[in-house]
């Protein structure tokens, strides 16, 4: 049973357990003992967001994995995505992220990439957990010039620029074309920019100005207020908004409407379809995504295949079962013949591509689905319960599926990073879904709220 890793790694509030820099510099040890896996030096690669916590982090990861004799590679504040792609750019034996992605800047997190750039599974992280509460390793301490050395790459941020171009045709570019981007004040904050006008956009910039604790701060795919009313303050095509790790990205079409994930899978799912790069003529969504998205790729004979929330369950039933695209409502977009792992820049081109090659706005292609209604509430819980064991729980779940009467879903699911319950209730009529939703909320409210 693992304690110290969720869904996307490790998160907590930073300085304090499990977030501390005794741990960092143990998870730093660990991870480096279970990458030696050749001969000669090793070497792996740290990233993180803007948080202010990170640079705590960062050297107490670096003085762990040097203790063990592996050399570190730092190339700064850069988005998830990067690092998963320098991983594996550089030859490296692993790569790590300091971030709490969409968190607030009290929070960090700790997640790793193996050297072929995909996250680690259960039984590696257990692995690593099992080390830091062992005395396994204590007594391994490499000494003089086997000690392990820190270098910084300067040219990440080029290296990563040119490989998210590499993911669209030579011929296309976005002359023309104007954008806001909201870098979240993260990780993406020099990068985005950059991409979008070697590309040829004309692009306005908000969420760019990083003080280590303005990240997310009303800001970014968390809040995509500001970012609707500069796409149309400056009448641009399109808005595109990155969360504090630029893994993911959520889009505002040219008239100020947030267009969300399910209907941004509909349009690509289909445009991959038509060119005949759909790999097996499928999609893969969560239990989350709209039933509406599921009809959308039905009349055109694609099947949608859903995981349990997390691009991590999206990214094994994609490597299991042969398929290249895969998303979430939130914004988390694979395309397996691009990286690795969820990639807001790269999730952006492939949507610019689309309205460039198409010559239609957002607003448009966004008409290729339409949603069944849906509603999702967050309860705040002050503990994880098993919701079976608790009587009264278990038996409003049935009833709310009862009531919706074969018409609708519900899914009740606990957050992987945060401590929310959170339910989402599907079905004909909004007046019912609000009905059920809410007087689920209230019974888990009374007993774990």
């Amino acid at each position: 049973m693992r304690k110290l890793f969720g869904t996307d790694g490790i998160r907590g509030t930073a300085n304090l357990d499990p977030m501390t820099s005794e741990m960092a510099m143990q998870l730093g040890r660990a991870a480096a003992h279970i990458f030696m896996r050749r001969a000669g030096r090793h070497q792996i690669v740290i990233g993180k967001d803007t948080r202010i916590s990170g640079y705590m982090l960062e050297s107490a990861l670096t003085s762990g994995i040097c203790s063990m004799g592996v050399d570190v590679l730092l190339v700064g504040p850069m988005p998830t995505p990067a690092i998963a792609f320098l991983t594996r750019s550089l030859r490296a034996d692993a790569g790590v992220v300091i971030s709490a992605s969409h968190n607030p800047y009290q929070d960090n997190g700790i997640k790793f990439f193996s050297n072929d750039g995909f996250k680690l599974p259960d039984e590696v992280e257990a692995r690593i957990e099992e080390l830091i509460v062992s005395d396994e390793i204590s007594h391994l301490r490499p000494t003089a010039d086997l000690v392990g050395k820190a270098y910084r790459i300067d040219d990440a941020d080029g290296r990563y620029i040119e490989f998210t171009k590499r993911s669209l045709p030579r011929d296309l570019d976005f002359q023309g074309m104007k954008l806001v981007v909201d870098c979240a004040n993260g990780a993406a904050y020099k990068v985005a920019p950059m991409v979008l006008r070697e590309l040829g956009a004309k692009v306005e910039i908000i969420g760019n100005q990083p003080d280590g604790m303005n990240i997310n701060a009303g800001c970014g795919a968390v809040h995509p207020g500001q970012l609707q009313e500069a796409v149309l303050r400056h009448r641009a095509d399109l808005g595109i908004a990155l969360d504090g790790d630029a893994d993911r990205a959520i889009f505002v079409c040219e008239q100020g409407t947030i267009i969300d994930g399910d209907h941004v899978m509909a349009a690509l799912g289909l445009d991959l379809h038509k060119q005949g790069l759909l790999a097996r003529q499928t999609v893969v969504g969560t239990v989350m995504s709209n039933f509406g998205l599921e009809l959308s790729l039905s009349k055109a004979g694609i099947k949608l295949v859903r995981t349990p929330v997390g691009d991590r369950y999206l990214l094994e039933r994609m490597q299991a079962e042969g398929y290249n695209f895969g998303g979430e409502q939130s914004g988390h977009f694979i395309f397996l013949d691009h990286n690795t792992t969820g990639d807001g820049l790269i999730s952006a081109l492939q949507v610019l591509s689309l309205m460039k090659r198409t010559t239609q706005p957002l607003s448009e292609l966004a008409k290729a689905m339409s949603a069944v209604p849906q509603i999702l509430l967050n309860v705040k819980v002050k503990q994880k319960a098993d919701l079976e064991s608790i009587p009264d729980i278990a038996r409003a779940m049935r009833e709310s599926e009862q009531r919706l009467n074969g018409c609708g879903r519900v899914v009740v699911r606990y957050s992987g990073t945060e401590p929310l319950l959170r339910i989402m209730v599907e079905g004909e009529k909004d007046s019912v879904i609000n009905d059920v939703a809410e007087g689920l909320a209230r019974v888990v409210r009374a007993h774990i709220g």
